[in-house]
Order: structure tokens, then C-alpha cells, then sequence
């Protein structure tokens, strides 16, 4: 197996694979791109503004360039007429962007649309399914943009059952979309899957949904980039914020280079946010970390095998669930939780426990070379929904986060939902993402690696031998 380094800078710091947001003071400051598929297939970099070199004024700061703040400067510039200055500690969308399964399905945050029922209401669902639709056709728009040339693979997503006990609940989900949601999901029995799919040995049946698509995460973020700075927006690298101070309702945002001072500040740090950037974010989030592999090209005989008939994004039923798919380029890429802290992220038993789901999966696969290895830092609130949000209404500080994995589709409507608050255009947004903050596990918070680490444990009981 070939742990690839990509990328190679003299100008760049060395990676550092133990880096733990939950203790580093910051994510950095000019490093290395993680060894990622993505951006060693993703071509030249585009072109950025360089580090912030001096003291500078803006109307509005963005902190992070992913998807979520590239997109809330495309929709700053396009919808409301302001220009916004990103700060990126590293390299453009040096975290959870270009580190993520490349999946965009029709969801955000952790919760299936029953639980939303049990938590809201049902009427208080049917507008976050409505969101949730209106954002996916957002994120099919941005990427038909000539700047955002990201290889999409668009057919649908497929939930895979990977035990007969999970059926009868997807069945029971399945009918709730369709009657109260009127989506139009639908159950698959195995043999389908095999047929019309692929074939997942461990299948025992699937919820198909008409909205999935699979993308290149990192052309995604550089296509983001390119039509940010096209219509204005200032993208400023190896620029971290180091402080940050509330004067006269100006923000200043201390950076190595100099202060930026703005009178409206983003956060779109997500599984990234370190906990000194400010104290309205502090441990609002549960950073986890999630394995990714990607294999060899798939001989002509293994593709056969596979019956990869749709390259979608693909699923299982786990609650520490597999997320895969067949690239375009006849790789099989494939994810799933890792390590609970960042200096044991490089112990080699997490990646022979994702080969050991890739070989369940795909027994046709066992021992095959891995080109790419690497992990990354998924923001899981702590209630398991994302929030879009104004914590303190004496400041013009807002943030977007939270997505729990599901956010490569739902960040372009995050990044979007937070211009318009950004504007003055927010309090026509009534769902709870928007009007309530990410919840704090308060006294709690010293002990929740603690609690993550039991949890694991109950999973894997529930999920594999229960």
C-alpha cells in the first residue's frame, strides 16, 4: 500500500497527520495539503490572493475557504453586491473539502427524516425537506458553472441495507418520504441491487433516492474558488486567524500578516474550528475523524465482478456507516469512521479496519494496492443537525457548520442561507438551523472523547452482532 504524498511545496510546511482540532491552538499556517486522491488528481491549483500582508479593512470576512465559505462569498457577490475577503489558514479548502467521500446527497446533518418528525413536528419537517430539496438544486446549478468542472456523477444515491434485521426501518422510512414528503424513494430487493447496481455481497436490500450525485471534491472547491474571485471576492492563503477582538462593533482578525478589520465576520471553519478562533464557537462541535482509501484501477475482469451498472454515491445502514463508489476513473473509493484522537490517526489498525469493510463488501478485492490513504475531521454537532446561525445579536458574527458528513451538497445552501443573514435577509429563515445555536454539552464537554469512545463500542455491538 502506497501512502502517497501529493503536492510537494517548498513554500508549503510539512503536513501533519496527528494534527487534533480539539487541541491545536489553530490549523496551521501555510501547510501541506493531506495526502488526498483529490488533490493529487484535481490538476494546477488556481491561482489565490497570497497571504494578508498588511492591515486591511473589508465589509465582510470569511473564515475558512471550503465549500461553505467560497460559497457564502459567490452568494455575497451575486445576490447582495458585497465583496468579501476569505481567510484561510493553509491552502484553499485545506480541510474538510478536500478531504471528504466526494458524495452529495439529498440530506444534512445526522438525523433521517423521522427523526425530524419526533424532534419538530411534522409541519416544521416538510420545511426542512423543502430546504433540503431547494438545496440540492443549488448545488446542481453551481456545478453546471463553467468555472466548476468537478467529473459529477449524477443518478441518484443508494442506502444500502447491510443486515436483514435494518430492512424493516428503511421499508418504514421509504413509505414516510414518499406519503409525507412526497419523494419518490423506493425499496430494492437484493437481487436489483446485484443487477442494476452493483454487487455489494453484503447486501440485503436498498432504499434508492432519485437525488445523488458523486463528484471531485477538490475540483469542486478550486471551481468554487475561480468563481468567488471572478465576481470580487478577496481569497487570502497561509492566513489563520490568530485573535480576535470586537472594538466599536468592528471585528479585528489577527493574522500573522496583519489585522483584518470587518464589520461583519463568517465562520466556516466546520470539523477545523480550533478552540481559541472565538469564544461563540468554542466546543460547539464534535470533530470526528473519518478514514478514506482509494484503490488501484479496477482491472477489466473486477469491474465485471462488481457490476458497478451505476457509479453512485453508495451507503450502508451502519450508524458508523461505509460510505462508497466507483470513481470515473474505475477506482473504488471508500470511507468510514476512524480514530477518536489525532495522535492515534496514524495507528495503522483503523485502515485495516476499512479493508476489512472494503474485502466484506467486495471479496473479489481482498489484497488489492491502495494508491491514496488519508483521514480528516468531520463537524458533528452535537444534536446531529447543522446550524446556520447569529449567536449574539450585539455582533455581526455569524456562522454555518455542523453537517455531520453531509455536507459536500448542503454547504453550497449553508454558505448561500448565511450571505442572506450577512445582508439583513435572515429573518424570514424560521427553521430551528437557523433560529438556534449549536448546542454545547456544557460540563460535559472534558468528558466527550470519553463518551465517543463507549458509543464506538455500543455501535459496533448494534450494527454487527446484536
Amino acid at each position: 500500500m502506497e501512502h502517497q504524498l501529493v503536492r510537494p511545496s517548498a513554500q508549503r510546511k510539512p503536513f501533519d497527520p496527528a494534527y487534533d482540532p480539539v487541541h491545536a491552538p489553530n490549523p496551521g499556517d501555510g501547510k501541506d495539503y493531506a495526502p488526498t486522491y483529490w488533490i493529487a488528481t484535481a490538476g494546477p491549483e488556481p491561482e489565490d490572493d497570497g497571504p494578508v500582508t498588511q492591515d486591511i479593512d473589508v465589509d465582510v470576512a470569511i473564515v475558512g475557504s471550503g465549500y461553505t465559505g467560497l460559497s457564502c462569498a459567490i452568494h455575497l457577490a451575486r445576490e447582495h453586491g458585497i465583496k468579501a475577503t476569505v481567510l484561510e489558514a493553509n491552502g484553499v479548502a485545506w480541510g474538510c473539502s478536500t478531504r471528504n467521500g466526494g458524495q452529495a446527497q439529498i440530506s444534512a446533518g445526522r438525523l433521517k427524516r423521522s427523526q425530524w418528525i419526533e424532534r419538530w413536528g411534522v409541519d416544521v419537517a416538510r420545511k426542512m425537506h423543502a430546504e433540503i430539496a431547494e438545496a440540492f438544486d443549488l448545488f446542481r446549478g453551481l456545478i453546471r458553472e463553467p468555472e466548476i468542472d468537478c467529473d459529477p456523477q449524477d443518478g441518484g444515491h443508494l442506502y444500502i441495507a447491510h443486515r436483514d434485521k435494518v430492512l424493516p426501518a428503511l421499508e418504514k422510512e421509504t413509505r414516510l418520504l414518499n406519503e409525507v414528503f412526497g419523494y419518490r424513494a423506493r425499496m430494492v430487493g437484493r437481487d436489483e441491487v446485484h443487477s442494476d447496481f452493483v454487487r455489494d455481497a453484503e447486501a440485503k436490500g436498498a432504499m434508492y433516492e432519485p437525488d445523488g450525485i458523486g463528484i471531485h471534491a477538490a475540483k469542486l472547491a478550486f471551481g468554487y474558488l475561480k468563481l468567488a474571485r471572478k465576481l470580487g471576492a478577496k481569497v487570502h492563503t497561509s492566513s489563520p486567524v490568530l485573535g480576535s477582538e470586537l472594538k466599536g462593533g468592528v471585528h479585528h482578525l489577527r493574522t500573522p500578516g496583519g489585522t483584518v478589520r470587518a464589520r461583519a465576520v463568517c465562520i466556516a471553519t466546520a470539523g477545523y474550528t480550533s478552540p481559541g478562533l472565538h469564544e461563540l464557537t468554542r466546543h460547539r462541535l464534535m470533530p470526528i475523524l473519518s478514514n478514506s482509501i482509494v484503490t488501484r484501477p479496477l482491472t477489466p475482469g473486477e469491474r465485471e465482478a462488481l457490476n458497478f451498472n451505476a457509479l453512485i454515491p453508495l451507503t450502508d445502514t451502519r450508524t458508523l456507516r461505509h460510505y462508497y463508489r466507483m470513481l470515473p476513473d474505475g477506482r473504488v473509493q471508500i470511507g468510514s469512521r476512524s480514530a477518536i484522537t489525532g495522535r492515534d490517526a496514524v495507528n495503522p489498525k483503523h485502515l485495516d479496519l476499512l479493508l476489512a469493510g472494503l474485502y466484506r463488501k467486495f471479496p473479489i478485492l481482498r489484497g488489492i494496492e491502495v494508491d491514496y490513504s488519508w483521514w480528516g475531521w468531520v463537524d458533528v454537532s452535537h444534536d446531529m443537525m447543522p446550524r446556520i446561525f447569529q449567536p449574539d445579536p450585539k455582533q455581526r458574527l455569524f456562522y454555518a457548520m455542523g453537517y455531520g458528513g453531509n455536507g459536500v451538497m448542503y454547504s453550497a445552501q449553508a454558505g448561500r442561507r448565511m450571505a442572506q443573514m450577512v445582508a439583513g435577509k435572515g429573518p424570514a429563515l424560521d427553521l430551528p438551523i437557523f433560529t438556534s445555536p449549536l448546542p454545547s454539552h456544557g460540563l460535559l464537554t472534558p468528558f466527550r472523547r470519553l463518551g465517543q469512545w463507549g458509543m464506538y463500542r455500543w455501535y459496533y455491538l448494534k450494527d454487527e452482532i446484536l
